[in-house]
Formats: C-alpha cells, structure tokens, sequence
C-alpha cells in the first residue's frame, strides 16, 4: 500500500458520510473527534457511544450523524487525524536532524510515539487502528509504515524503494509488538521493555541500511 499524496498533505478522515467545506462546520467536526478522544479515555472503546459524544461535543445527535454512520466510523476518523498529526510532529522534528543520519530520524519516529501514547487523549485505546474492529481501518501499521518510510527516505535522500519500505514495515511491526507488551505491563509504559524496543529497531535496520549516520 502506497500514499499518493506526499505526507503534508492531510488525507480524508476515514469514511466520512460528508466532508465540512465551512469553518463552522470544521470546527463541529473537531469538536466531535476531541470528544470521542476523551470519552475513549473515561468509558472505553465498547462503551462509547455517538450519544454520549454529542453530549460532551455539545451538539446535536444529528450532527454526529451527519458526519458519522456509527461509532466505529468515528472512532477511525480519530485513528486517521492521530496518523496525520503523527506525520507532522515527526516530519517537524526530523528537518533538525542531520541529513542522512537513520539512526536520529527514527530516534524521533519512536520518541514521539511514546509522547503521543502518554499524552493524546483517546490514543492508548486508539492509536491509529481500532484494535477491536480491524475491518475500520486495515493494516494500520501498514499506513505508518508508509507514513515513516516516506519522511525517512524523504530524510535520506533517496527514494522509498520497495526494500526500504519493507525494512520499515518489519521495523514498525516488530516495535509495535513490543510497545504494545511494554504498555500492558505498565500504564505509562515498561522503561526496561522501551529500551529494547529501541535497541531491537535500531539493531535491524543497522543491518538493513548499513552504517549511515554513524
């Protein structure tokens, strides 16, 4: 799976049932998706409901609907804007790091990772998939590897051929597995498991990519 568009620009938000042309509107869409971020955090993923996200958004039930067929819709939009703005945070960073240096760009990939983990509302149940419902948004790990593999190559100067791109996809499977561990085993994230993690990325894709940015 490749992006057709290059990573600054925003893809739609999952499958919106209408797409706001208007400020205001934007704006109520907005609302929403913090709203559905913050009850994920109180209530959880099967509790949610698009009631109770019109409540705490303080709109109408209708214009949930207008956006959203149901929460799963919603919850995916949420899952697609944590991608977006993941894609900026570490492509805003990665324009300080040496040009060429892997090892510094990817520091940042999993560093702000972890930043979003501890600190966006709704991204420990929904980071950029809905763990019980894969079908919403498939092979989310697939779309940030495409995300990463892009600012990567982007950051190496060379093109997101289709051996770096599946160097990328391995490396973010693998992390995701261990972060995952780390984060079931502590709510802040296992520091020992962190560190393997880290040592674990960085171990195979100085094999994948060889000695750059020593």
């Amino acid at each position: 799976m490749s992006h057709p568009n290059p990573p600054e620009e925003p893809r739609p938000l999952g499958a919106l049932r209408r797409t706001p042309v208007q400020q205001r509107s934007a704006e109520r869409l907005t609302r929403i998706l913090d709203a559905c971020a913050a009850l994920l955090d109180e209530v959880g993923y099967e509790e949610l409901s698009t009631r109770a996200v019109a409540q705490r958004a303080d709109v109408p039930i209708g214009s949930v609907y207008r956006f959203f067929g149901n929460k799963r819709a919603m919850a995916d939009a949420l899952a697609h804007r944590n991608l977006d703005r993941y894609g900026e945070r570490v492509g805003a960073r990665m324009a300080d790091v040496a040009p060429g240096d892997w090892r510094g760009a990817v520091d940042i990939a999993f560093d702000e990772y972890l930043a979003m983990k501890r600190s966006v509302p709704g991204f420990g149940l929904v980071d950029f998939g809905i763990p019980s419902a894969p079908d919403a948004m498939p092979d989310a790990n697939l779309d940030v590897a495409d995300r990463v593999g892009e600012l990567l190559a982007d950051h190496l100067g060379r093109p997101l051929d289709a051996a770096l791109r599946r160097a990328v996809v391995v490396a973010v499977e693998a992390v995701d597995s261990v972060l995952q561990l780390a984060f079931r085993t502590d709510p802040s994230g296992d520091a020992a498991l962190i560190v393997e993690a880290r040592e674990l990325v960085h171990a195979y894709l100085t094999h994948r990519l060889g000695g750059a940015g020593e």
